[in-house]
């Protein structure tokens, strides 16, 4: 929302706001869930249960299209080599990828609009940015049908779960700001009815109020809950305490994404919904999707990306490294073999639920701990802050006392005194007036062991199992 509408929706009525979100409801299915989704979900339905020979001669034609379309059209990319010629799929696609150099984010961040496909008209593009995770929020474009390609992917995932359409009804758990933060009684959640979600705000979670999480839970309609799994298992944990788990067949399957899902997370989320969780593995770019299949294992959407790795260490079963991700649909601004900058380990075998094509035991992105505000709440995903922030070139939040956090930002040379109140204000709206902020100016924010940045590092906040 704009800052006017934002102050308009927070004076509004629950009722009103209700009215908000459904009409916000209404754009967004109309975004995502057009005709070229439809025929994309039901071909990849079929595409499932292709062989691997047939995948990979998939890839090789997609990602043959997108070079050449690259070369022609991409500023950034007008000196690719032509696609491999080789006839072994396999070979080609090794050897097209082969020559191109791995692209790094700042590359991408130093002169994103270079990636843009001259022959796309600008008013037929989407903008976003990226999370904004560690701070580094980038600007992204891409076409309708990039954005359906990446919802055939998901929505594979859910109808292979016995969940069959966008409208089914569910409850959502994500960082949008629905409920404002001044708000001390229920309804914690506002209602979408155009495609029946209920969405739950995730700014709210004090051990009192999951009372009223609880009781909603059990009272709102709904087959499948989606969202971070942080919130989820707040939640879940809270349905556990007070001896209330759902009953078995409330719900199809329990869906997690934009965070790393926790073993102790997942057995805590099962026991209390009496459903499978399904996990799965995307990122704000659209250039890579893995999803869960019921062995626990994530497999990579071969239709829609191609995953790589460079290897670090490996096994005689498995190999780990970083992630070197080429998104197949996205035709507006292409990523060839993206350094998108998480951790994976995959199976050298292939997996044992029959499905062909790349698996991985599990990727390391975002494990981060609770903050936690002096009146209780537990808050975790914070990367929203970050997100409209493109003075920040990174950011990290510490907490050692509820009463207070200290935020560590690398500035951009762009960065002055609006930057640092539009900053605070998107903090103030998460975490509430209570909390004493700092905000401190630092040239460089330390990697962990493993070399990468963790955006919350709380004492107070730990992920409780």
């Amino acid at each position: 929302m704009s800052r006017l509408a934002d102050a308009i929706y927070r004076q509004l009525p629950v009722f009103a706001q209700n009215g908000v979100c459904t009409a916000a409801g209404y754009v967004r299915y109309r975004s995502r869930f057009s005709r070229h989704f439809d025929e994309t979900v039901a071909h990849w339905e079929e595409t499932a249960s292709w062989p691997l020979e047939r995948l990979l001669e998939l890839q090789r034609e997609r990602l043959d299209q997108l070079v050449r379309r690259a070369r022609r059209f991409v500023p950034y990319y007008r000196d690719l080599p032509e696609p491999s010629e080789a006839s072994d799929p396999s070979e080609a696609i090794r050897e097209t990828l082969r020559t191109i150099p791995p692209l790094d984010k700042f590359a991408y961040r130093d002169q994103p609009e270079a990636f843009i496909a001259r022959d796309v008209p600008r008013h037929q593009l989407l903008r976003g940015r990226t999370s904004g995770t560690t701070g580094t929020a980038l600007p992204l474009w891409c076409t309708p049908e990039t954005l359906a390609e990446e919802y055939a992917s998901v929505w594979r995932l859910r109808r292979a779960c016995h969940v069959h359409g966008p409208t089914t009804p569910n409850l959502t758990f994500n960082g949008n700001i629905i409920v404002p933060f001044q708000q001390t009684d229920p309804p914690f959640w506002r209602r979408s009815r155009y495609d029946h979600r209920a969405l739950f705000s995730v700014y709210h979670m004090t051990p009192k109020n999951l009372r009223a999480y609880v009781d909603a839970v059990h009272d709102l309609p709904a087959r499948y809950i989606e969202g971070y799994p942080s919130a989820i298992h707040l939640v879940a944990r809270a349905l556990l305490e007070q001896d209330r788990p759902l009953p078995a067949g409330r719900l199809d399957a329990v869906f997690t994404s934009s965070e790393s899902l926790l073993a102790f997370q997942r057995r805590t989320i099962e026991k209390a919904f009496a459903a499978p969780v399904r996990d799965r593995y995307g990122v704000s770019e659209k250039v890579v999707s893995m999803t869960e299949c019921p062995r626990g294992r994530l497999h990579v959407d071969m239709e829609f990306c191609i995953v790589e790795l460079e290897v670090t260490e490996q096994t005689e079963d498995t190999e780990t490294g970083r992630l070197l991700v080429t998104g197949l649909s996205h035709d507006a601004t292409p990523f060839f073999r993206y350094r998108i900058g998480d951790v994976g380990t995959r199976l050298k075998q292939p997996c044992d639920c029959g499905r062909a094509g790349d698996v991985f035991l599990h990727v390391d992105g975002r494990i981060e701990d609770y903050v936690v505000t002096p009146d209780g709440r537990l808050i975790g995903r914070l990367d929203h802050i970050f997100k409209e922030q493109l003075d920040v070139a990174e950011a990290q939040i510490l907490q050692d006392s509820k009463e207070a956090v200290e935020i560590l930002i690398v500035p951009r040379a762009s960065y002055d005194g609006s930057s640092e109140r539009a900053l605070l204000k998107e903090v103030r709206a998460r975490l509430g007036s209570q909390i004493a902020v700092r905000i401190e100016q630092v040239g460089s924010i330390p990697r962990e062991p493993n070399g990468k940045l963790r955006a919350v590092k709380s004492r107070v906040g730990r992920l409780a199992a």
